[in-house]
């Protein structure tokens, strides 16, 4: 047992026959499910599971997915949750380099993120911090008591994973949609008893092309935005449509423990396209090069098994180099401008172009590929690609897509692919990522 699971399952016990799961065919009351939990649990303990042994789990937003989490952290072993789409030579690498890292102890969750160098990183999270982390939410957000929460998040990160606890320490409902998709999460949404609607934007722009999404024009409720920065325009048209939704911003990083900053509705317009205030105990400031740094005392424990990227990630006064660009407006917040990584962020979900180079040049095909980022209206980035033909070959844009898919998650693969004879170059010499927007619409693709 760990704070996190003392936690959870003293909720689950003290709220009874209040529903917990609601969607996809289940209802399930607090009760209920925490006793779905721990018969689960003690069923991974017959097969041998242990605490502090890391556990992958099989994700994508259905609310068995939720038994599985919690059953993990009831044995006090540490959940490591893979989506169910992740190709399987992907899923066996993770698997493999879980059976051989050596997990900190304490640990309750590993959250993979992509990195600078292509190879996902392991974030550890440590069980003590993240349950003190949920109290710290909870007072920062006003989180209410007993609502009824629409889960149209992943669970893989971090997002999708303190929503569900913190629905549950407060004796919420988890409402889950038949599928993460704009149309049914907008069929939940207008069935009328959602009290709050945590997304991503790119689920919000989705949600506010919808045919009808004026329907909800008279919806009381919540929407609170996380994952990727909120644009001040895209939260214009959500007042404009939505004008009695309380409307809030988060910002934070799985590194840092989540929620470290927020725009609250109460002052929305006045702090609309900045990352608002930061949360009580979290320090921040601002570097030379503009690199915003953040110190919390809910930071991860470190990168699995990755000693000299934990310490690349902090300097010696604790401060967390998040690689993201601010510029301080003059009233005192910051705003996001660009990032010092190269990381894409493709409707919140990390992508490093290393990575999507390096399934590119495993193509029989292609000689050489580069990967960059492009402004998205939809998904505010977009993955984009230029590949140079292995000799005597010729390359086929669709069906290196489609081989792809096999090989890496599919928000992964660039929506733009084009075939050119070279790859663009800087004035070092070195491939030029920056040019790969250009070239493309050099190429009208």
């Amino acid at each position: 047992m760990t704070a996190l699971s003392d936690d959870l399952f003293h909720a689950l016990h003290s709220q009874g026959d209040r529903p917990a799961l609601d969607g996809q065919g289940v209802v399930l009351s607090h009760r209920a499910l925490a006793a779905a939990a721990e018969t689960r649990a003690m069923a991974l303990r017959a097969d041998g599971v242990g605490e502090g042994a890391a556990v992958p789990v099989s994700v994508d937003n259905r609310p068995a997915d939720v038994v599985e989490l919690l059953a993990v952290w009831r044995l006090g072993a540490v959940v490591v949750p893979i989506h169910r789409a992740t190709p399987d030579a992907v899923r066996l690498a993770l698997v493999d380099r879980l059976t051989r890292a050596l997990v900190p102890e304490g640990a309750s969750t590993i959250v993979f993120t992509s990195g600078s160098t292509g190879e996902p990183k392991g974030v550890v999270l440590l069980a003590e911090r993240q349950a003190a982390k949920l109290r710290a939410i909870r007072g920062e957000t006003r989180w209410c008591d007993g609502a009824r929460t629409l889960l149209a998040l992943q669970l893989t990160f971090s997002f999708g994973q303190w929503v569900t606890a913190l629905t549950l320490l407060s004796g919420g409902t988890l409402v889950f949609p038949d599928r993460l998709a704009v149309a049914p999460v907008m069929q939940r949404l207008l069935a009328g008893d959602i009290d709050r609607a945590p997304a991503v934007p790119t689920l919000l722009r989705g949600l506010l092309d919808h045919p009808e999404a004026a329907a909800l024009g008279d919806w009381p409720g919540a929407v609170m935005a996380g994952g990727e920065v909120l644009p001040a325009a895209l939260g214009a048209r959500i007042r404009k449509a939505w004008p009695k939704v309380a409307l809030s911003d988060i910002y934070g990083l799985s590194e840092t423990g989540t929620c470290d900053f927020y725009v609250d509705p109460d002052v929305y317009d006045a702090a609309a396209g900045s990352l608002g205030r930061a949360g009580a105990g979290i320090d921040w400031t601002v570097l030379d090069s503009g690199e915003l740094c953040i110190r919390s005392p809910w930071r991860m424990a470190e990168y699995l098994d990755a000693p000299e990227a934990t310490a690349a990630a902090f300097d010696d006064e604790g401060y967390f180099h998040t690689g993201d660009l601010v510029a301080v407006r003059s009233d005192g917040r910051p705003a996001l401008i660009g990032r010092a990584k190269e990381l894409i962020n493709r409707g919140g979900l990390k992508i490093a172009p290393l990575e999507v180079e390096a399934a590119l040049a495993a193509h029989p095909d292609v000689a050489g590929a580069l990967v960059g980022g492009v402004p998205d209206q939809e998904t505010g980035e977009a993955v984009v690609a230029v590949v140079v033909p292995a000799p005597g070959r010729t390359v086929d844009p669709e069906r290196l897509r489609a081989w792809l898919g096999e090989r890496i998650e599919r928000y992964k693969i660039p929506s733009r692919l084009a075939v050119v004879d070279a790859l663009p170059v800087g004035r070092t010499g070195k491939a030029d990522r920056g040019a790969v927007a250009a070239l493309l619409e050099a190429l009208r693709i």
